[in-house]
């Protein structure tokens, strides 16, 4: 558990201890009120801010909820059109990411994301191997996942 989330934590028991109330909204109060001591005194700690990386984490669901619907949107296009007119395939999409962690979370991302699928990660893991349902542009596939998931995906792990 990073230094500062346990710092914060003890700010916050003590103002329940302070405040002679044990409730959640107390313990509440006082973690927010660590959160400001922790953004106030950020320059005195030697790691980053915790709470961007929070942000980061939000903004990567965010993002997700957002292609999820947009991916969504795509395939219901592509369902009713009168003639079937895609053009499934696989490509090879070659990542920065390093742990195995980073490379899980990308895969899922990609699963769980109507259209796409990821069937296999390469041995080097340098590469997802992914099975699109309509791939017009094959770069433009690859830029839009680099762009997206894989940066967010970065930010918050880094």
């Amino acid at each position: 558990m990073p230094l500062q989330i346990v710092i914060n934590i003890i700010i916050a028991v003590m103002w329940m201890f302070l405040s002679e109330s044990y409730a959640f909204s107390t313990f509440f109060i006082g973690y927010l009120l660590g959160i400001g001591l922790l953004f106030i005194l950020q320059r005195f700690i030697p790691d980053s801010f915790y709470m961007k990386r929070v942000w980061k984490f939000i903004k990567l669901i965010l993002l997700f909820i957002r292609e999820l619907v947009l991916s969504n949107i795509d395939i219901v296009k592509l369902v009713y059109k009168p003639k079937l007119d895609i053009q499934p395939g696989i490509f090879a999409l070659p990542i920065e990411l390093k742990s195995n962690f980073e490379i899980t979370l990308l895969a899922n991302l990609i699963t769980l994301t109507p259209g796409t699928l990821s069937i296999a990660v390469s041995e080097d893991h340098s590469k997802i191997y992914i099975h699109a349902m309509d791939i017009p542009d094959v770069e433009q596939s690859i830029n839009d996942i680099k762009e997206t998931f894989e940066k967010a995906i970065m930010e918050v792990t880094r």
